[in-house]
């Protein structure tokens, strides 16, 4: 099930969330509707948050051309990073048309739990290792655009209330 995606500013997008102790037949129906609705937006990368689940869940597929490579992580956490870092022009789907520059660790490795409730560790590199730091965050509460300077966030911050407006007036 296709589920709605949070737009910025909201609240719950700056909370951290709380670890997934069991993997219950809801985190794996949560897990599935993430997928689809993060195919469906489309995007690389969906966070629980995102659609409103306080949950340390995400998923994401990095893979443009070529057979799908879904991934759910539970708990995810990174346990080393790169001294190198990659500069990647980010997006998110809670700040949907609003694109920034951000520094991150070229690779890392991260632990998660996977729907079997197995612990999985696998170092990400290029787009991969960009989207995992950046889903990573929105479980901790934090946006993309707070790498950026003050003015520039306010004025995305600015965008998106306005965009909030207009799809309110409209539904």
């Amino acid at each position: 099930m296709i589920r709605p995606i949070l737009i910025h500013p909201d609240p719950r997008l700056k909370k951290p969330c709380e670890a997934v102790t069991d993997v219950t037949p809801e985190v794996r129906t949560l897990a599935l509707d993430m997928l689809e609705t993060m195919y469906d937006a489309p995007g690389v990368g969906l966070a629980a948050p995102q659609v409103g689940v306080m949950s340390r869940v995400i998923v994401m597929d990095c893979i443009k051309d070529g057979p799908p490579e879904p991934m759910v992580l539970l708990n995810p956490r990174v346990v080393w990073s790169s001294e190198d870092v990659n500069i990647y022009e980010e997006g998110c789907l809670s700040i949907p048309d609003q694109y920034a520059e951000v520094k991150r660790p070229a690779s890392v490795t991260v632990e998660w739990m996977d729907l079997e409730g197995e612990t999985q560790e696998r170092t990400f590199t290029g787009l991969w290792a960009t989207c995992v730091q950046h889903e990573i965050d929105h479980l901790d509460g934090k946006l993309f655009i707070d790498y950026l300077g003050p003015l520039k966030r306010q004025m995305i911050t600015r965008k998106m209330e306005k965009l909030k407006r207009e799809r309110a007036r409209m539904a």
